[in-house]
């Protein structure tokens, strides 16, 4: 049986307290760390650089150390210890038979370079995850600590090597699974689970898919994944760039501090929509334009209408070179243009070289008529006025977003290149009703900026990351995935997603598919049932309406020891809502109070006549209160130890169809950590009381 220690344990000497050692143990980690810190912040580069941008570089990679080292008060430095029985194997060489190993945040060492504490991502800190009884990893003693505040206050131990000691649930990992959890979403670096270690483990050079429903932590395995990419491939990655990418600014501001307290601080965050970020949004579309503008077929529209640019040259080339001329004839010039265009090479990338193999055509008749160009000489011929007038009159340059918008526009354009791809009433439903005549004019909607996305791409490559986490996967249209997909071809991704919770008229129906979009159709499909976060009477009451929007995903199966506070309360009055709030803040935590869009004025007026402050989404690192009032549309991905659900039909029939709506209710009624208050007045959606 694991044991454990109190958190007041006094001790008559150190060497006879393990606490004792172990607080000891962890004040001269604070201070070996501190000394690391103080070695970086007193390095001069004033005479080690060559000039200033070099200075620049250093200096900003010194700062980027510096807050990579910083003692954070409230979290814990290391939170785990093994011992091993005998010395690691080669592939865990820093191991040695008895040594004794810390596990932590980042590796800790002490002034003569030996470790203190072991960064969590080693590989000589897997066992810690891993490690069980059936297959201890030769460590004979695990170790979990826990804390009050930054204050190493208990211990517990699990001997793997021992068969009389029957396996028993870790009180303290219980605990910090927990713990309420008020402000932005923090790491899970001391919790993480086996079947969690696998996804966060796995190599950089395969994308991995992760379904899970609520409370499986699928982001925090996402986020998590990354640090440990970034520890082991760091330089591939420094080079290649990493992004995370989440559904909306919310929820990037929710998950903005778990990177930074694993000291990785260069992840760049971003939505679909600053990804795709050409042109000004404006404008919104309504469901059935969406869903044509982002089905894959407006891929071939796009380039058709990108290719039809290509006119096929009718006159020969005349190039005057000093007292002679040199003709190249109009069926030469479409043989290049043909080839080009059979190679299915971009468009700006064709265009470029275009001038170069009508140059070559060029010098290829120089030689045969006796004289010796080079290299220089092709350039010129290839810059020549005949040879660019040709180009412009063949390859004309191609604006993305001039070409959206004659699609959009141009009736006869678009039916001329949608033909057998889009039916004659798609095009009507994507088509404007008024001619527009400029780009900057436009009111152009999210989906219209994923095809001027699309369309850029056609012109000219995006650049590929080493590594894209793409969250909320379930929520893209087959454009999107595309668009997501561009920013990593020749690197890797983590999609994170749940099937049940797609609420979106587009959303994705199956992850097959999904990954196809995103040119990933090898990627490995993992899933995640067992719920650390939703308390098991919340999870059950919201797997009721599994059946009616997902009916072939697995309930979660909740493994929390506490089963929560749950409660289905008829409220006649906004009055009795804000009551419910007050109630749930008079305990430890975070309280969220959802509703459907529509009622969120109503009832900040009403939080607002009880004097009660409150915060918008992505406002809790400012701690100025603990209540968020929250939209239903922003509920997900977010989290709070307490959730007020306001009007369940309400959220329901906020949306354009049933399935959509039950799915928006199933988030929202997954938001709890602790405990969910369902307040109505209105009668309750039939799917809930089945």
């Amino acid at each position: 049986m694991p044991s454990s220690t109190a958190s007041t344990v006094p001790s008559p000497t150190p060497s006879d307290d393990p606490l004792v050692r172990e607080q000891d143990h962890l004040t001269r980690s604070r201070a070996a760390l501190r000394s690391m810190r103080e070695d970086v912040q007193s390095l001069d580069i004033r005479d080690v650089t060559a000039n200033w941008v070099n200075a620049e570089v250093l200096s900003r990679q010194i700062d980027d150390r510096i807050k990579a080292l910083a003692d954070l008060s409230h979290t814990p430095l290391f939170f785990g210890r093994l011992d091993y029985l005998h010395a690691p194997g080669a592939e865990q060489a820093e191991g040695a038979q008895g040594e004794r190993f810390y596990i932590g945040r980042r590796h800790v060492h002490d002034a003569g370079g030996d470790p203190m504490v072991i960064d969590w991502r080693a590989p000589v800190s897997q066992p810690f995850y891993r490690a069980s009884r059936k297959d201890p990893m030769d460590v004979a003693l695990r170790r979990r600590f826990g804390y009050t505040g930054g204050d190493l206050t208990a211990y517990e131990d699990e001997h793997l090597s021992d068969p009389a000691e029957a396996a028993a649930t870790s009180k303290l990992l219980q605990r910090e699974i927990e713990r309420p959890r008020v402000g932005p979403m923090r790491d899970i670096v001391a919790t993480i689970q086996p079947e969690q270690d696998e996804i966060v483990r796995s190599g950089l050079g395969g994308t991995v898919c992760v379904q899970g429903g609520p409370g499986t932590g699928k982001t925090a395995v996402g986020l998590h994944r990354v640090a440990y990419l970034l520890y082991a491939h760091r330089d591939r990655l420094a080079r290649t760039g990493t992004l995370v990418i989440g559904p909306n600014a919310s929820f990037l501001h929710y998950i903005e501090q778990v990177l930074p307290a694993l000291g990785e601080l260069e992840v760049r965050q971003a939505t679909v929509d600053d990804l795709v970020a050409h042109v000004e949004v404006r404008g919104t579309d309504e469901a059935p334009a969406a869903v044509v503008k982002g089905d894959a077929r407006m891929a071939e529209v796009l380039r058709r209408a990108v290719r039809a640019h290509v006119t096929p040259p009718t006159e020969p080339v005349v190039v005057v070179r000093g007292s002679r001329r040199w003709r190249v004839p109009a069926y030469e010039l479409a043989d290049i243009v043909r080839e080009l265009l059979e190679r299915d090479i971009r468009y700006g990338a064709a265009r470029e070289a275009l001038p170069q193999r009508i140059a070559h055509a060029v010098l290829v008749q120089m030689e045969r008529s006796g004289e010796a160009p080079d290299d220089r000489v092709q350039d010129a011929v290839a810059r020549s006025p005949a040879v660019k007038a040709a180009v412009k009159a063949i390859w004309p340059p191609v604006d993305p977003a001039k070409l959206v918008l004659r699609l959009l526009s141009d009736a006869e354009f678009l039916a001329v290149h949608a033909a057998g791809v889009l039916t004659d009433e798609e095009q009507e439903t994507i088509r404007w009703a008024k001619p527009v005549r400029s780009v900057k004019s436009a009111k152009w909607s999210a989906a219209d900026a994923v095809l001027i996305d699309e369309a850029t791409d056609l012109v000219q490559r995006t650049h590929s990351l080493g590594h894209v986490v793409l969250d909320e996967a379930q929520d893209l249209s087959p454009m999107q995935y595309r668009a997501v997909g561009r920013r990593c071809t020749t690197g890797s991704a983590t999609v994170l997603g749940d099937l049940a919770q797609g609420t979106t008229p587009w959303a994705t129906r199956s992850w097959e598919e999904a990954l196809a979009h995103l040119g990933k159709p090898e990627a490995v499909v993992e899933e995640l049932t067992a719920g650390f976060r939703v308390p098991t009477d919340v999870i059950a009451y919201a797997s009721r309406l599994l059946p009616h929007i997902a009916p072939g995903l697995a309930p979660v199966a909740s493994v929390r020891e506490n089963p929560g506070f749950f409660e289905v309360r008829a409220a006649s009055s906004t009055g009795e809502v804000v009551a419910a709030c007050e109630e749930l803040l008079a305990q430890e935590g975070s309280v969220g109070l959802i509703a459907a869009d529509a009622r969120v004025p109503v009832l900040a007026a009403a939080l607002a006549e009880a004097g009660l402050p409150y915060l918008a989404p992505g406002e809790e690192t400012t701690l100025a209160a603990r209540l968020t009032l929250v939209p239903a549309s922003l509920a997900k991905g977010l989290e709070y130890d307490y959730v007020v659900l306001d009007e369940p039909e309400a959220v329901v029939s906020g949306e354009p169809d049933e399935r959509t709506g039950l799915r928006r209710l199933y988030v929202a009624l997954t938001r709890a950590v602790s405990g969910l208050i369902v307040t109505h007045a209105d009668a309750l959606p039939a799917q809930l009381t089945e």
